[in-house]
């Protein structure tokens, strides 16, 4: 009898492979294991074992699995479900799903070895340069990779270098499988077994007399192993002994020590005294969890819709002790790794190492750590606590799911695929394991704010921050006038610098807030008008100062400032508009002997980035902090007492319908970081039109007026919540094919939807990495069926496919676009 496995491969394919397996491999397979199979003409990929079963393919004979990898399975049954439901509601395959789930480690993938042809004489006289250089590494190395002969040859595309010499037969190539997660073994040591009696070691130190370092390093051992009670290790007894790593080698050649080793995770939680005890809630939020537990009790996903600093995070601790004694999982998210920084110290005060963390800043090994801990239902990993990524952990008893800052866009994956809503695919990760799930925001999305007033959500709120501090006094300045009166000093304006005097005069600290990076967007000619561009995306070069080059901030393209204009030769180049960077120097200018630190994307690269400006402008080493909205998301500072936003106008005056949404999210919250403890806090907008509407309604602290109108409006204009849309990428480096493409494909999709499509259009940034791009939308009706949509534009796209001059141009499904 035959046995076969259907695997998921992690590569963007509709459907699942099938290999054939022996009967014993049946037997012993499970879904969720990963085997390695042999896929096309050379490739071994790592597949994840879907189902076992008797009934061979119809298509193609199935080939026969390479190896079992693992003995337990690494994926559960639910994550599967989970999984099949992302690539089904985001129009994607299951195998970018299972790519971007797991860990980079579990992914074992075949690596090209580079053998010498034994069969085969080369004669040397007919090799070009850099043939004979690989030849040569041939004849001393018996086995090259690909990256080692990049290295040999100083250069990255080898690819033609290896083709010719295997057009000679000179090399062969071979495919290997191989581990990248190597565990950490930390080295131990301890007497040999010899020497365990004291007559043996009164013995030992009698012949070690002549080697007096060698007898002080076992008497050290022996005092640790009396004293510690606990295993030592070989860096401990070096520095106990004060010898050096050499004696103690001598020693364990000689059989008189014994060394061996530990398995230990590479992030370990350092206790430092007690625990904190929880704090007690206060009447506002006692009255708010009452309410979370009501939604609860209907198995309804339940909306905290609390003011900043109104003490949500306590909400949370106290939900999160519940599910812990009730032992079971759970899944903190956050939209930020810089969020994590805070939260991770506090949550680690009141339930120590029970708190896992997972986020992409972690390196691979340290991911697969986590992964395995929350797999075998660890204590240690029992709060799991991260960005979106931490949705995918392979939970075993979830209990409760807490999405903070739930309005946060980002919360959506843009690239790769999946392209999923982590907010959105947690709820529905929460139903699967019938767990609890609460979101939370001082702005919430009006799309969950609606769900919340339809009944959908259950809801509650916390409308006074904790310890009644006042909301902060929010000030409009009109930087229009000032500007025409030249009242303004640089790009601050008189009131706002009187303030941030008064602030750092009172010891206070102060954050200023502008949404872009660099030192200036743009850096143009004054003689011709010439801004210098960046040649693989349709946008201008952002000037940085402090590298003294022109970056581009899609692709990465950076070039040394020039020191003409390129067009005319003329010296007369000059910046337009600001970023954080010349916030930074004019600071510098104004307030030489006032500390400034900036947080932004360039100064945050390293994996300690976020944790290191946070804990300084926390122990108060910073006095004015400028950011983008990374400073923007819960972070609780509790010594700022100013806010300064430096140009409300960028967020306002943006090409998308959720532009005045996210303009009053983004104000209300960096608002929030001012007064959060005992005095009220200032608020300074600049902007040049300060009688803007969401500008009042930010200054009103009217949430629920500016819920009302946008609600209205998509009413009108037909977007969510009323409406689902999905937003559909033609991308190509042929701007002809991609427009004939783009319109072909509209076609079909106007006759399946009629006026509910939208496009094809341009966007604003039109080129990126030399591919152009043309956006359709679909507005998709409350009572029109979701999944019979999705089955039409399928449809149209297989035939679309089916046209060969189409077939390279990529198409791209983005599902509740945000």
């Amino acid at each position: 009898m035959s046995y076969f496995i259907n695997v998921i491969l992690p590569i963007p394919l509709e459907k699942l492979f099938t290999y054939s397996i022996s009967e014993a491999e049946a037997d012993f397979l499970q879904p969720g294991m990963r085997v390695a199979v042999p896929f096309g003409k050379s490739k071994i990929y790592t597949a994840l074992v879907h189902e076992v079963h008797q009934t061979p393919p119809a298509v193609y004979d199935a080939k026969e699995i390479h190896q079992i990898l693992d003995e337990i399975p690494l994926v559960t049954a639910t994550q599967l479900k989970h999984w099949f439901w992302i690539a089904e509601y985001y129009m994607c395959s299951v195998g970018e799903v299972f790519r971007s789930a797991v860990p980079n480690a579990f992914l074992l993938e075949s690596e090209t070895l580079i053998l010498k042809n034994k069969n085969f004489n080369a004669d040397e006289n007919e090799l070009l340069d850099d043939e004979f250089l690989v030849f040569e590494a041939l004849e001393h190395q018996s086995i090259l990779r690909v990256q080692e002969i990049s290295a040999i040859l100083e250069k990255k595309n080898i690819l033609p270098v290896l083709n010719r010499l295997l057009d000679k037969n000179i090399i062969i190539l071979k495919e290997e499988v191989y581990e990248q997660y190597k565990p950490k073994m930390v080295r131990y040591v301890r007497m040999g077994k010899a020497y365990l009696s004291e007559e043996k070691l009164e013995e030992l130190l009698t012949t070690l007399t002549r080697a007096p370092k060698q007898s002080q390093v076992v008497l050290t051992l022996f005092q640790l192993q009396a004293t510690t009670k606990k295993p030592i290790k070989v860096s401990e007894l070096e520095v106990a002994s004060k010898s050096s790593a050499a004696i103690i080698k001598t020693l364990i050649d000689k059989a008189i020590l014994e060394e061996y080793f530990v398995q230990t995770d590479r992030v370990v939680y350092v206790e430092d005294g007690d625990n904190e005890s929880l704090k007690s809630l206060n009447e506002y939020q006692e009255e708010a969890l009452k309410d979370i537990r009501i939604g609860f009790d209907k198995k309804l996903p339940t909306l905290l819709h609390g003011v900043t600093s109104s003490g949500k995070t306590e909400v949370y601790v106290k939900l999160i002790e519940e599910c812990i004694r009730s032992n079971k999982q759970a899944l903190y998210l956050l939209p930020e790794i810089a969020l994590t920084t805070q939260l991770i110290s506090r949550l680690q005060e009141y339930f120590g190492e029970k708190v896992a963390v997972y986020h992409s800043k972690y390196s691979v090994q340290e991911r697969v750590e986590v992964w395995n801990n929350v797999l075998a239902n660890k204590a240690k990993a029992q709060i799991v606590i991260g960005a979106r990524s931490a949705l995918f952990m392979p939970f075993a008893d979830l209990g409760l799911v807490i999405i903070d800052e739930e309005h946060e866009s980002s919360f959506k994956q843009y690239d790769p695929a999946p392209r999923y809503h982590a907010r959105d695919t947690a709820i529905v990760l929460g139903k699967l394991h019938k767990a609890k799930i609460l979101l939370g925001s001082a702005t919430p999305s009006v799309e969950s704010y609606y769900n919340a007033q339809s009944g959908k959500y259950g809801y509650a709120s916390i409308l006074r921050r904790f310890g009644n501090v006042l909301m902060p006094d929010i000030e409009l300045v009109d930087i229009k006038e000032l500007t025409r009166k030249k009242r303004m000093k640089g790009h601050f304006s008189e009131r706002l610098l009187e303030e941030i005097k008064e602030t750092l005069e009172n010891g206070e600290q102060v954050i200023l807030f502008q949404n872009r990076r660099g030192y200036a967007p743009i850096m143009e000619c004054t003689t011709c008008g010439h801004s210098p561009q960046c040649p693989n995306c349709d946008v201008s070069l952002t000037y940085h100062q402090h590298k003294k080059q022109l970056r581009c901030h899609y692709c990465s393209y950076n070039i040394a400032v020039p020191l003409a204009c390129e067009a005319c030769g003329s010296a007369t180049l000059d910046t337009k508009g600001f970023g954080t960077e010349q916030v930074e120097q004019e600071l510098n200018n104004l307030f030489p002997d006032v500390k400034v630190g900036r947080m932004d994307l360039d100064t945050t690269r390293g994996k300690y980035g976020y944790e290191k400006i946070i804990t300084a402008f926390e122990q108060q080493e910073i006095d004015i902090l400028v950011g983008t909205q990374m400073l923007t998301k819960g972070l609780d500072f509790r010594n700022v007492n100013l806010v300064g936003i430096m140009n409300a106008d960028t967020l306002l005056n943006f090409p998308d319908f959720r532009a005045h949404e996210r303009s009053y999210q983004l104000l209300t919250q960096v608002s929030g970081r001012a007064g959060r403890t005992k005095k009220r806090g200032k608020v300074i907008i600049q902007s040049y039109n300060p009688y803007h509407q969401i500008l009042k309604q930010v200054s009103t602290g009217d949430y629920e007026g500016m819920f009302k109108e946008q609600l209205y409006e998509r009413q009108q204009y037909k977007y969510p919540p009323i409406n689902r849309i999905i937003k559909i990428t033609f991308k190509h480096k042929d701007y002809n094919k991609l427009n004939e493409a783009a319109e072909w494909f509209t076609k079909g999709l106007r006759n399946a939807f009629g006026i509910h499509v939208l496009g094809p259009e341009f966007p604003p940034v039109s080129r990126i990495r030399n591919q152009y791009l043309k956006n359709v939308l679909i507005k998709i009706p409350n009572g029109q069926a979701l999944g019979k949509t999705k089955n039409s534009i399928k449809r149209i796209e297989k035939s679309f496919n089916a046209i060969s001059q189409y077939a390279s141009v990529r198409v791209i499904y983005n599902v509740d676009y945000i």
